[in-house]
């Protein structure tokens, strides 16, 4: 219910746009508008107004007020100062008022507003970036009613862009996104200028009911997204925010977002090619400034953002410098790792912490983040935070520039991580696009005569099970896979690849773990080639369920599980 409640109030404060009913002069702002909104949905800052003098602030004031944002049919050209007032800053911008421009400073930051009027266009704007060449100037995008208009290098210190035009008004939803990051320049917006015949022509676009930081580096901000393969070098045409696990997670739980993030950087040591300590790229020095770039160093006022959830996936740098030296370096880590925790919870007190580590590797950190969060933990008895291993990239997906994710790898990191900020604010998980079956917990069980033994590859996570004698049956040996939450009427697509030896046509199952029903049951397993299976189901009920391959009665025989994947398709 509260979700309707929300967008249904976005609707109306929006619809004050498209009103067409006769009424008094305009008297009321967009940002009046705005807060009375907040209010009636019960939004901290909301601004109680009784529009209709009834003494009861409900939504008939909002529908009231928005009667005063009437049309009158004489048209002219509006200048709209891009404040956030008029506009909605998402990420961290900077506003120069001598200028009248809005600066978008970091990777994903953008400007979001609704339009009402025949014609609508902006001015782009650009800094010292313009002048970085063809290859290494910001990247950004034009999006009107969500779908690209422009996607483009910015090497123009200023140029008009036409948002839409025609002879009758029309509301549009607009958005000005920086896709690559702070470090090669910020766009700068200004000059919205609407042909329309009311006298609110813009307001800013609603704020969602959840909000989340992301702090990164070159993972974040979606370095070499689009390259063509790993040996392609950097450069910002490649970079695009927009294909990042950060903005996908954010689009996915329909969240507002800011990210603070910069390719290179780390906690205590930026990527460094010799071993050396890099310590002039370091995030914690950044994390209370707008931007890294000296135009933008001005303090971020953090008690003006509130976020549900900060996300820090930061580690793949610092290695680059921790394993040259791992038995020394490795604490010092974890020691800058609890430093900045104490930061990001110092400036976000009620915020929930996921940490995360592992896209390219660098796996060999993540005890240290976890003895980090553990530490935290326990020094400041806060418990909203967690640690989570992030899948190692797929050579069979592909990868980006310089062994960077490519757009797949980034949209299943998405798909983990918006599952894990549900489980961690206790919210219902869609589980779309989740391989549900990524965290399993593997072994082997006998009965009777039988023996075996059995080794998990933490490197590709394969699992190997050697028997020596098979026992009595198919029975007598188990391997079964357990840790899979399923739910009702999902539909799954369950894909296994296996090579085995001395053992053919082997029985598999899915059963629930509590009561032992079965969902699928097949066969696999031939002796010329390794073996691929894939199969769709739809299961009737929640449930915890576990997979089950019987793999005994034959004596020498080898069960190589390479690969296993349950992913929900629908």
């Amino acid at each position: 219910m509260k979700r309707y409640i929300i967008a249904a109030a976005a609707a109306l404060a929006a619809a004050a746009l498209a009103v067409t009913t006769a009424s008094a002069a305009v008297s009321f702002t967009a940002d009046d508008l705005r807060g009375l909104g907040d209010h009636i949905i019960g939004r901290a800052g909301g601004t109680p107004v009784d529009v209709d003098g009834d003494s009861v602030v409900d939504t008939f004031d909002l529908v009231a007020m928005r009667k005063m944002f009437d049309h009158t049919g004489n048209f002219s050209e509006q200048t709209v100062p891009l404040t956030e007032d008029n506009v909605k800053y998402t990420g961290r911008n900077y506003y120069d008022a001598e200028k009248d421009i809005a600066w978008l400073v970091l990777s994903g930051s953008s400007v979001d507003f609704v339009v009402n009027g025949r014609s609508a266009e902006i001015t782009i704007n650009g800094d010292y970036g313009i002048s970085n060449g063809a290859e290494q100037s910001p990247r950004y995008a034009v999006l009107v009613d969500g779908e690209v208009i422009l996607d483009e290098l910015l090497t123009e210190k200023q140029k008009t862009v036409k948002l839409f035009e025609g002879s009758e008004p029309r509301i549009a939803h607009v958005s000005v996104i920086h896709l690559s990051e702070a470090n090669n320049g910020a766009v700068g917006v200004s000059g919205l200028t609407a042909d329309t015949d009311i006298s609110v022509p813009v307001v800013p676009e609603p704020k969602k009911e959840l909000s989340i930081e992301f702090i990164g580096d070159s993972i974040t901000c979606a370095y070499g997204v689009e390259g063509k393969d790993q040996y392609e070098s950097f450069k910002t045409a490649t970079e695009n925010f927009m294909k990042s696990y950060a903005y996908l997670t954010a689009k996915k739980l329909d969240a507002d977002y800011s990210s603070v993030s910069y390719s290179g950087y780390g906690i205590v040591s930026g990527y460094s090619g010799s071993g050396n300590k890099e310590a002039g790229s370091l995030i914690p020095d950044y994390y209370d400034v707008i931007g890294r770039p000296a135009d933008y160093k001005k303090t971020w006022d953090h008690s003006a953002h509130k976020y549900d959830v900060i996300v820090i996936n930061l580690g793949t740098n610092d290695n680059t410098y921790v394993s040259k030296q791992p038995d020394t370096r490795s604490e010092e880590f974890t020691n800058g790792y609890i430093d900045f925790l104490g930061k990001v919870h110092e400036a976000h007190p009620e915020a929930y912490i996921i940490c995360t580590l592992g896209t390219m590797g660098c796996t060999e950190l993540c005890p240290s983040i976890e003895k980090a969060v553990t530490s935290f933990r326990s020094s400041t008895g806060f418990d909203r935070i967690m640690f989570y291993q992030s899948a190692t990239q797929d050579m069979n997906d592909g990868l980006g520039s310089d062994w960077h994710p490519n757009e797949t790898t980034q949209r299943k990191s998405a798909y983990v991580l918006a599952d894990k900020i549900c489980q961690a604010l206790g919210l219902e998980s869609d589980q779309q696009g989740l391989d549900v079956a990524a965290d399993v917990t593997l072994r082997t069980v006998t009965s009777d005569t039988a023996m075996m033994s059995d080794y998990f590859n933490d490197w590709d996570k394969s699992y190997y099970v050697t028997t020596v004698t098979g026992g009595s049956g198919r029975g007598s040996i188990q391997t079964i896979t357990s840790g899979i939450e399923l739910k009702k009427n999902g539909k799954y697509k369950l894909g296994i690849t296996l090579k085995t030896e001395n053992i053919t046509d082997i029985p598999f199952f899915i059963r629930n773990t509590e009561t032992g029903k079965v969902y699928l049951e097949d066969k696999i397993g031939n002796e010329e080639n390794d073996t691929v299976f894939e199969k769709e189901f739809t299961l009737p009920e929640d449930a915890e369920c576990e997979i089950v391959f019987m793999i005994g009665g034959a004596d020498s025989s080898r069960f190589t599980l390479q690969k296993l994947s349950l992913l929900r398709i629908s």
